[in-house]
């Protein structure tokens, strides 16, 4: 009986492909990973796609705990490197960090707090 629903799940997930072409067009969009500025990375794509969270809480703690910063694992210099020219924003439907954490589903909290309005909201805030 296993064997028979092993079966029927390969024949449905190779007949999808076969009709979306193996693409999964339609499903979700592919992320835009696409850089505004800059020549380079700081570390190789693949190296950035899986570990850029470890660089960016590496770097917040030393700067937060150790009083210690550094513009290379900044997440100021990422988003000016990555964020759009049209918008300035590496958020919304096509932003660098929105369209592949989509992608990957995965909530993005970093803007929660690093945004320019929070910044303008807190300087306004009675104190």
């Amino acid at each position: 009986m296993r064997l028979a629903f092993a079966i029927i799940a390969a024949l449905l997930a190779i007949a999808g492909d076969a009709h979306t072409g193996g693409t999964h067009a339609g499903r979700v969009p592919l992320p835009a990973m696409k850089a505004e500025r800059g020549e380079s990375c700081v570390a190789p794509a693949e190296e950035m796609r899986r570990n850029h969270m470890k660089m960016l809480f590496h770097q917040r703690d030393e700067t937060v705990h150790e009083g210690i910063r550094t513009k290379r694992f900044s997440l100021k210099q990422c988003v000016d490197c990555h964020a759009s020219r049209k918008t300035g924003s590496v958020l919304g439907e096509k932003g660098f960090c929105a369209s592949c954490h989509a992608y990957a589903a995965v909530k993005i909290d970093c803007f929660e707090c690093h945004t320019p309005m929070r910044s303008t909201q807190a300087a306004g805030a009675p104190r």
